[in-house]
């Protein structure tokens, strides 16, 4: 068994993927080739975004939205501890400093009404993260950024093709980021990105942004970076798109059957809100013991993972900059998170051998 199974998705995408990346050879255009745009049109279609950004990857979509932002050093940015590594480097690499919130104990999202007090004359951004496949609640943090004049870009690495009260993920604030790698909801065969927003002004700045700051060739109007998603994955996100649909429908249909062996085992599971779905980037249970329940299940043969064992505000590189006591639920969560196998091609036969060695495990833990 596989924590995400790509490779029985490439089965069956074989003949679509392997005549996407084909016409690339046979064009050779494998930076800024015409699947660039295509795939543009298409995500920004998909999300109902106007305009879509493709980039690097998620880390350089977070980057190139700051800078387009104008983030300058010195300024704050209000985000979670309970996320990856990227969310909170991109804003440090700016010379900015993250704020740290701590989290909603269900959902283990960002917790929306503890934002506004964070607030201060340097903030410039909030930048929730939508994670585990379920969008944070947006639009109390649209209100508190509304009413303070602030950015807000959402992290959506982990939530494409989620629904929040109707509307996309990634469409929702004044920029949302994603990440196309391999084990995401929608991945590539290696890095890749695009950032998403209704404003034209800050669309073009990401534009040149990512093709070192050009306006045209070899026109620098602004300082950039190397940030353009490659002609290749793009190649790879268009034929895994054709698919996409019914891998959300089926994401949808065994995180639900997920919900209802976990909760008859009575195992704990991260929360989905009633205004909102997931797409089910990772299926997340609370366990006590934590390392000698994945031992029992990896003497099975069945994989796991935390995402995130260590709150960023604990992390070495991160520490000094904010508080390491005012996120008890954050730390309550990186004591106890534990992801299992999930991917639109998980067999419903593994998914029970899963719930039940898990049961199984947790039932054996002294009281």
């Amino acid at each position: 068994m596989q924590f995400t199974d790509l490779k029985s998705q490439y089965a069956a995408l074989k003949a679509r993927i392997d005549a996407r990346i084909q016409q690339v050879l046979d064009h050779g255009q494998y930076i800024m080739g015409p699947e660039v745009r295509e795939l543009e049109s298409a995500l920004a279609s998909f999300t109902g975004a106007r305009h879509c950004v493709t980039v690097a990857s998620g880390t350089e979509a977070l980057l190139i939205a700051m800078m387009a932002l104008d983030l300058k050093p010195g300024d704050e940015v209000i985000t979670t501890p309970f996320t990856f590594a990227a969310t909170a480097e991109t804003i440090v690499l700016l010379g900015a400093r993250p704020v740290f919130v701590d989290i909603e104990p269900d959902t283990c999202n960002i917790g929306a009404r503890l934002i506004e007090s964070k607030v201060t004359a340097r903030t410039r951004a909030v930048m929730p993260v939508s994670l585990y496949g379920q969008v944070a609640d947006m639009a109390p943090i649209n209100a508190v950024a509304s009413r303070h004049g602030l950015a807000v870009i959402e992290d959506a690495a982990q939530s494409f093709g989620a629904l929040y009260q109707g509307r996309r993920s990634g469409a929702l604030s004044t920029f949302g980021a994603t990440s196309f790698f391999p084990s995401k909801p929608l991945g590539c065969y290696g890095d890749g990105g695009a950032l998403f927003t209704d404003d034209d002004a800050l669309a073009q700045a990401a534009r040149e942004i990512r093709v070192h700051g050009q306006s045209q060739r070899y026109r620098h109007t602004r300082v950039g970076v190397g940030g353009r998603m490659d002609t290749l994955q793009c190649a790879v996100v268009l034929a895994k798109l054709e698919r996409f649909d019914w891998e959300l429908q089926r994401r949808a249909e065994l995180g639900a059957r997920y919900q209802r062996l976990l909760a008859d085992a009575g195992i704990a599971q991260v929360a989905v809100r009633p205004d909102r779905n997931s797409v089910w980037a990772q299926v997340t249970v609370f366990v006590e013991r934590r390392c000698e329940v994945q031992a029992a299940l990896q003497a099975q043969g069945i994989p796991t993972a935390v995402h995130y064992p260590i709150p960023l505000n604990r992390q070495p590189a991160y520490a000094h900059l904010c508080c390491t006591d005012c996120t008890p639920q954050a730390d309550r969560a990186a004591d106890r998170v534990l992801s299992l196998p999930m991917s639109a091609d998980l067999s419903e036969a593994d998914q029970d051998r899963v719930v039940q060695a898990l049961a199984e495990a947790v039932a054996k833990l002294p009281v």
